[in-house]
């Protein structure tokens, strides 16, 4: 029998030749969107609480809208210090809700017939950074008429 001749690799041969050039990562803006579902609760999901940079398990938020306006045209989240006259987000399986039907039927946001979604804008209020929700209707799509073959019954001539 012949005598094999074996070569063995290291691990420091596993590694790539030539290190590569990392650049650098650009700052990809995302937008902060959400939207009102059809029961009543502001929906945010789950890529939009990641850039949030906000634990919302554990903060509370008072909710208000423009004094004076009837119709909300956008909503206010401003972190409360306190338990009394606040509101928590509940996490879903990928996404977190604050529940408001009252307040938002109050305000004139009809949420049962349209959808409304919302972009999120930061701003300071009393030294703390809050959020304005600022709602956008969404038009519903136009119903196209069946131009199909009739089913069922022929109508009856007269």
């Amino acid at each position: 029998m012949k005598a094999l001749t074996i070569n063995f690799f290291s691990p420091a041969e596993n590694n790539p030749t030539k290190a590569k050039r990392s650049k650098a990562a650009k700052l990809v803006k995302v937008a902060l969107t959400g939207y009102i579902s059809s029961t009543g609760k502001i929906t945010l999901p789950a890529k939009t609480v990641a850039n949030l940079d906000i634990n919302l398990d554990d903060t509370l938020f008072k909710v208000g809208m423009d004094q004076g306006k009837r119709k909300a045209k956008s909503l206010y989240l401003v972190p409360a210090s306190g338990p009394e006259e606040s509101f928590s987000f509940e996490k879903g399986a990928k996404s977190y809700t604050l529940s408001l039907p009252f307040i938002l039927t109050k305000s004139g946001i009809d949420y049962a017939k349209a959808k409304h979604s919302f972009t999120i804008h930061f701003f300071e209020y009393e030294g703390t950074t809050a959020f304005a929700l600022q709602l956008v209707p969404e038009a519903a799509a136009a119903k196209v008429p069946y131009t199909g073959k009739p089913r069922g019954r022929k109508p009856k001539s007269a």
